[in-house]
């Protein structure tokens, strides 16, 4: 049986990673290093003392890093996602 928390997580890591994949193809471009610079601050963000936070907010904040470090290392790795 799938937890509530499962479902939240890979629903935001989906949409995360789908947002990184329209980000890349727009117009405006997306470079490794501007993902590189928002990985960074989700960094930041889940290494602060963040009262109040919540479990949702953690779980989606940890799905958001995951996504983030899924497209950095692909596009390191030269391969598409």
């Amino acid at each position: 049986m799938i937890d509530w928390r499962d479902e939240l997580y890979q629903k935001t890591f989906n949409e995360e990673l789908r947002g990184v994949r329209l980000r890349l193809r727009s117009e405006s471009g997306c470079t490794l290093e501007d993902l590189t610079l928002l990985l960074k601050q989700l960094y930041e963000m889940e290494g602060s003392d963040w009262l109040g936070r919540g479990e949702v907010a953690g779980i989606t904040l940890n799905a958001q890093i995951a996504a983030y470090e899924t497209a950095c290392a692909a596009i390191k790795a030269g391969q598409s996602f």
